[in-house]
């Protein structure tokens, strides 16, 4: 053993570590992925241990790795902090994973990545599109530097969070649907044919479950459409109903291309940014949280005009 623990080789095993694939970890980094390989190995040597067992096309940490890890992400946080605070006052910089989900990244969240493309040109941001609990778990495994949520919960164990703003939910179909002109019960949408997005997405899972207390506990079946925009696109040829987050379909009602059904749902969603507990964040992650703030306020200031029931 050397005695020493070098930044470089510590960054490329918690990247392994995080995305349990050498490859995945090389393109994350832009390394060529025998680089990867390489710096691992380096480490190992170094420690004078193994790190990860190798299971053909899998690999997963060693208890020696499982060790290590934490002291690593402390380590490289400690780092960022101490580069951050080297860096002239008014020149925010640094490497920011942000975890993403359609509903804000395409429809509310445009205005914040224009600012940081702008105004702080030396902060980049790597975005990562999952949901609900893949977000939650690579926050707590620190793959992602900060992490926006859209849950009915606003407390996850191992996370700090700030709560942005309330997210409404609007149960639309194409303009002459029969369910459009009255008050619906929940029972009703049962019979429906229903549109959704993927599964592990909040509103969707919630409103399943809803549905299927409503059904006695009998499965209710969705036909699923992938992304929002898909969705949307579905429910405006007429081919069902579905429910999504009132930002994403405030357009489509303004023009008339969707309207919106009589039924509120049970339940509650916020919009929320994350980070993992404990965490001291950058200066620059700091401001990003800040700027999220900021215009999620001004936006929840200035909602858009509310649309009617039926045309």
């Amino acid at each position: 053993m050397s005695g020493t623990l070098e930044l470089r080789l510590l960054a490329t095993f918690e990247k392994v570590a995080t995305r349990l694939s050498f490859t995945r970890a090389a393109a994350d980094l832009a390394y060529a992925q025998s680089t990867v390989t390489a710096q691992v190995r380096a480490l190992e040597q170094d420690l004078g241990v193994e790190l990860f067992d190798r299971l053909g096309n899998r690999i997963r940490l060693t208890a020696a790795g499982e060790r290590l890890l934490p002291y690593a992400r402390r380590l490289l946080d400690l780092a960022d902090e101490a580069r951050a605070a080297a860096v002239a006052p008014g020149e925010p910089s640094g490497h920011l994973t942000v975890g993403t989900i359609e509903s804000l990244t395409s429809y509310r969240l445009p205005p914040l990545f224009e600012l940081f493309h702008h105004r702080y040109p030396k902060v980049r941001l790597s975005l990562r599109t999952t949901i609900g609990d893949e977000t939650i778990d690579a926050l707590r495994r620190g793959g992602y530097d900060l992490g926006f949520l859209m849950e009915a919960g606003t407390e996850h164990a191992g996370l700090e969070t700030a709560v942005l703003l309330p997210e409404p939910l609007a149960l639309v179909a194409a303009p002459g649907n029969p369910l459009a002109g009255r008050p619906l019960a929940t029972a009703e949408l049962c019979r429906a044919t229903l549109l959704a997005v993927e599964s592990g997405c909040a509103f969707r899972d919630r409103f399943e479950a809803e549905l299927t207390a409503a059904a006695g506990g009998e499965p209710v079946s969705f036909r699923e459409f992938g992304t929002v925009e898909a969705t949307k696109r579905a429910a405006a040829t007429g081919l069902g109903i579905t429910l999504l987050p009132e930002v994403t379909v405030a357009d489509a009602l303004a023009a008339g291309t969707l309207q919106r059904l009589d039924w509120r749902p049970s339940f509650t969603l916020h919009s929320q940014l994350a980070w993992r507990a404990g965490k001291q964040l950058t200066p620059a992650a700091r401001l990003f949280v800040e700027r999220t703030r900021q215009l999620l306020r001004e936006q929840r200031a200035s909602p858009p005009p509310a649309s009617a029931t039926s045309p």
